[in-house]
């Protein structure tokens, strides 16, 4: 048996300033050829399951590219060319192949292509029409139906945080080998709801996310049920389908899936006022959390969250702490190279003023960068390596670059030269910052954080600041999106099949 394993991922979102270019993809992680079994064996990764159980089945495997880049701003069109044509170059060149098995996201537009996992999954079939095709996908995918058309079955995480990636590739294997020996015959049922849910409203530890994935559990239970993945989609994304879906996949049998994604999106209908964000003023969300006696008190800097494709140099929400005099704060993490540069050149123990953050104009939003003018201590220098320890992306190596520790009036600031969402301890304590010991944990994230910082959280407060992962939707002009939608549409239908 010869398979074809591969990783092509990324979040866009439409509104972010942010460039994603190849070198976006190599700075995060991009391997080729024998280097992908070598860099993703043993992590938390889809692509570490197929390898697994690839190897354990006895398959030659063919592993042409796997890469991912931190959300950001359309997928360039060399960059998008590139990964796609590695794939399929190897299908052209390497086969035949008697399966392949893919780590993509769901949510990727392209330059070329708003579809990105759509355009990819088109092109496979032109190559190799009769080749069956497994995929995992985030939970935040935007599934379309050329999407489903092009495939053989799906699964998706059904954790937020994600982490439980490699459990949702090796579920979704486990069945793509059975239905490549003959043992089962998937059949998919595919459907979207006119939903366009808000992310911080998708935590798997909150409602409505939670009851809603424990009965895609409860579907898989069922006769003949083989996966049932709810997405909840991403809402950053002027796209004409974006939004939540479900995919029901079978053993055989169309109409029992068909029965098991309408339960499932007739539930998620049901509670689709739970998934709009309630906001509060950000002075009144500071003075409250100065109120608060208990420690690590998580802040949630959530509009210039960079694993939504914030620029992570809004300093709206670092600028308010500030002024209302909280101490005691560690905050990660705020990009600027420059300041980093200047930094290290001034050397730890140097004081030091700096215009921090700011550097990044958002014209969708229609935001100017506004840097920070600070005073303060250079605390610690670092190359930015670390490996993660916690239970997102476990084993995977990070870099943030050239890094400094920046302190100011009591505030602790990491400062990176490349984008990073803190969904891991290591973000403070590879610059050696305990988080269990600090008053305040600033982080520019949304629900991501909990998987290495529900251990510290006492309690929690979400600031809305300024940035192009905002979730107020009146901040956000959507040209194509379809309509009517809720909540942009509050009197939308739901035409049910």
């Amino acid at each position: 048996m010869r398979l074809l394993l591969a990783m092509m991922k990324h979040e866009t979102n439409t509104f972010s300033p942010v460039p994603t270019d190849l070198a976006r993809f190599r700075a995060w992680g991009m391997h080729e050829g024998p280097e992908v079994v070598k860099a993703y064996r043993g992590t938390n990764h889809p692509i570490a399951a197929f390898i697994d159980l690839a190897e354990a089945a006895g398959a030659e495997i063919v592993t042409p590219v796997a890469a991912e880049a931190m959300p950001s701003g359309l997928v360039q069109r060399e960059a998008y060319e590139y990964l796609a044509g590695r794939i399929l170059d190897a299908l052209r060149d390497q086969g035949p192949f008697d399966g392949a098995m893919l780590d993509l996201h769901g949510a990727m537009v392209a330059e070329t292509d708003w579809d990105g996992e759509g355009a990819l999954l088109e092109r496979i079939r032109a190559v190799a029409p009769d080749l069956p095709i497994a995929v995992t996908f985030d939970m935040h995918g935007n599934i379309t139906r050329r999407v489903a058309d092009n495939c053989t079955l799906f699964n998706c995480y059904k954790s937020y945080p994600h982490t439980d990636m490699y459990k949702a590739g090796e579920a979704c294997g486990r069945i793509f080998l059975d239905a490549l020996a003959g043992r089962v015959k998937p059949v998919m049922a595919f459907a979207q709801l006119p939903v366009l849910a808000q992310t911080l409203r998708m935590g798997t530890a909150d409602e409505p996310m939670h009851s809603l994935q424990a009965m895609t559990r409860e579907e898989e239970t069922r006769p003949s049920i083989l996966c049932a993945s709810l997405f909840g989609g991403f809402p950053m994304a002027d796209i004409p389908e974006a939004g939540i879906s479900v995919i029901v996949v079978a053993d055989g049998d169309r109409a029992a899936a068909a029965d098991s994604c309408d339960r499932l999106l007739a539930a998620a209908w049901a509670q689709r006022e739970e998934f709009v964000y309630r906001h509060e003023p950000l002075e009144q969300a500071v003075a409250r959390a100065k109120t608060i006696e208990v420690r690590p008190v998580v802040l949630l800097d959530h509009a210039d969250n960079v694993g939504s494709g914030g620029t992570a140099d809004s300093m709206t929400v670092i600028r308010e702490v500030l002024r209302q005099g909280l101490t005691d704060v560690a905050v990660g993490a705020v990009r600027d190279p420059e300041a980093v540069q200047a930094m290290m050149r001034a050397g730890v123990g140097a004081e030091i003023t700096l215009d921090l953050g700011g550097k990044t104009d958002m014209p969708s939003i229609g935001a100017t960068g506004e840097p920070l003018r600070l005073t303060g201590r250079v605390r610690r220098l670092s190359d930015g390596e670390w490996t993660v320890r916690g239970p997102m992306y476990t084993g995977s190596r990070v870099t943030t670059g050239p890094t400094a520790v920046f302190e100011t009036a009591g505030v602790s600031i990491v400062v990176t030269s490349l984008h990073h969402e803190p969904w891991d301890a290591g973000i403070f304590t590879s610059v050696g910052i305990d988080p269990a010991h600090c008053r305040y944990l600033l982080l520019k994230s949304r629900i991501h954080y909990r998987a290495g910082f529900s251990p510290y959280e006492k309690a929690r407060v979400t600031l809305d600041g300024v940035g192009v992962t905002t979730s107020d939707n009146a901040q956000l002009t959507f040209d194509v999106l379809r309509r009517p939608i809720y909540p942009l549409d509050p009197d939308a239908k739901w035409p049910r099949n």
